[in-house]
């Protein structure tokens, strides 16, 4: 089902619920990759992989929707793609960024323990954060 309609505009009504609560620039991304991908494609399971990948180059998943980053580029080593592209994604969570960033959005999150944990933690620990609040605003 195409995700913008014929003016190129992101249909809300057929984005996923995290994209509902974000900004026009994310919902235009990956609507607009998620049809391109579809067109080319035929395949919607397909279509909306493409659509999160090129999502996740511009924005990084924030609790229950998303938000632009700092610097564009891949969020993870699956984002990335390339050779094993078959490897588990971080949901979104910019694995990227530096410690400090990652720290700052477990603080925003409320993720108890997060001064003690290594950089590798505090993306696991942010990925379950979001994916928490996004359980929760369902």
């Amino acid at each position: 089902m195409p995700k913008t309609d014929k003016s190129g505009k992101p249909k809300k009504s057929e984005l996923p619920s995290t994209l509902k609560k974000s900004g026009k620039k994310a919902q235009e991304t990956f609507a607009k990759a998620h049809d391109s991908a579809a067109k080319t494609y035929g395949d919607e399971e397909r279509a909306h992989r493409v659509g999160y990948s090129a999502l996740k180059h511009t924005h990084e998943k924030v609790g229950d929707h998303w938000e632009p980053k700092d610097h564009p580029g891949p969020s993870d080593q699956q984002a990335k793609g390339g050779k094993d592209t078959a490897r588990p994604t971080k949901g979104g969570v910019d694995a990227n960024a530096s410690k400090e960033h990652l720290y700052d959005l477990a603080k925003k999150l409320d993720v108890p323990g997060r001064s003690k944990m290594n950089k590798t933690e505090l993306v696991d620990a942010v990925k379950k954060a979001n994916d928490r609040e996004t359980r929760k605003s369902r």
